[in-house]
């Protein structure tokens, strides 16, 4: 299996601290866009992206919510604990579910300053009417488990974050986050409460971009899936079969599949869209070879897309899992995937991808490689030698591997 044995160094590269853009751009569709097709490359600005797109292409955007996840505490001494909420921990119902709790939540959290919270310390904060508690409970899978209470307990878990937390701006921000931030570290189209970082290709995106797109005949779908902290994390092993890929939930509607069973051109915007469409075909793969699969059975893993599984073609896939969710009588799929896209990996359904550039030696760059081959080192040295700001609040580009233009 090729994909096992890539060398994480063989996808790295200098990025130098004054290409990352710490703040965003004034106006959103200004960023720059660096369109590839058929090997060349082409600077244009993200306002006109509409004119790089094929007619009749369909564009699917996650509307996930980045919450406010981080929260601090002070001690009565004076001394400072950051407190970073990841996710639900296993056994307490997926993100959303457990965004809606009232009163009480168990959170699976990473901790700034964690030494310095003696055992059986209460970490208290108050603002306004409003009185969060945190209890310690235990280390789990590297993080640590938390259970939360405040009042009013009326309150939903997203709620009480929108009042007492900040924005998690990535690691590599070197900066606190501003008013702005909760407006400009979301997308215009954000809905579900769930995401710790954004799904940063669709910042870019504004009504004005989406007028153009309705011009030329291009459509739009939404999906979920809730962008958790290992999308930051590094891989540190010498050889892709030592990572662990974070796994992330997904939420598809019924609609949605339809769309891009239908579709002849299908493009994800950012990566986290390009994972979830991918896991599709997987999903819909397991369908196929076993239809009583239950949903609590039916997900992605790591290596499921290299095992020696026989196939079926996409349309087979994707019509099998959305007669297997009538048969749930699942309106929206709900799923986890762990799914992993690196140089090897055969793309199913995704013809082209929009998405920012991505950190060295990361999963994201390596997913970008898997679609567009070794040009992704010319492409990046092009956008680093011409004033594209890189990273999350950066610019991006818009990516056609050449055999989606025979």
């Amino acid at each position: 299996m090729r994909s096992k044995n890539i060398s994480i160094s063989d996808y790295t590269y200098e990025l130098p601290p004054a290409a990352v853009a710490d703040h965003p751009l004034p106006e959103r569709d200004a960023s720059k866009l660096l369109v590839y097709r058929e090997g060349k490359i082409e600077e244009e600005t993200y306002r006109n992206i509409s004119a790089h797109l094929p007619e009749g292409s369909l564009l699917i955007f996650n509307d996930t919510k980045v919450v406010e996840a981080r929260i601090i505490f002070h001690k009565p001494t004076g001394g400072q604990i950051e407190i970073f909420c990841l996710e639900p921990p296993p056994g307490h119902g997926g993100v959303g579910q457990a965004m809606m709790q009232t009163g009480t939540v168990r959170w699976k959290c990473l901790i700034g300053g964690a030494s310095k919270w003696k055992s059986g310390q209460v970490l208290t904060k108050s603002i306004g009417p409003l009185t969060l508690t945190a209890y310690y409970i235990e280390k789990i899978d590297g993080a640590f488990l938390l259970e939360f209470s405040w009042t009013p307990a009326s309150l939903s878990f997203a709620a009480l974050l929108h009042e007492a937390g900040l924005i998690p701006l990535p690691p590599y921000i070197r900066r606190a986050p501003t008013a702005a931030d909760s407006e400009r570290y979301q997308t215009v189209y954000a809905r579900y409460d769930g995401s710790v970082a954004a799904p940063t290709a669709g910042l870019h995106f504004t009504d004005a971009i989406f007028d153009s797109l309705h011009a030329r005949n291009i459509r739009r779908s939404f999906l979920t899936l809730h962008v958790g902290a290992g999308t930051f994390l590094p891989v540190k092993s010498a050889t892709m079969e030592g990572h662990s890929m974070h796994t992330e939930f997904i939420s598809v509607p019924r609609k949605t599949i339809q769309e891009i069973l239908d579709a002849p051109f299908v493009i994800p915007v950012g990566t986290t869209s390009a994972r979830t469409i991918e896991s599709l075909y997987w999903l819909g793969l397991k369908t196929v070879l076993d239809p009583q699969v239950s949903p609590d059975d039916l997900a992605v893993y790591q290596w499921d897309a290299y095992a020696d599984t026989p196939l079926v073609s996409t349309q087979t896939a994707l019509e099998s899992l959305l007669t297997w969710m009538d048969r749930q009588e699942m309106p929206q799929l709900l799923s986890n995937t762990q799914l992993l896209i690196a140089p090897g990996y055969q793309w199913k359904i995704v013809k082209a991808l929009i998405t920012n550039f991505h950190q060295p030696g990361s999963t994201l760059l390596l997913l970008v490689a898997s679609l567009i081959g070794e040009d992704w080192r010319k492409i990046y040295d092009y956008a680093l030698s011409n004033g594209f700001r890189f990273l999350s609040y950066g610019d991006g580009s818009l990516l056609f591997p050449r055999a989606a233009e025979h």
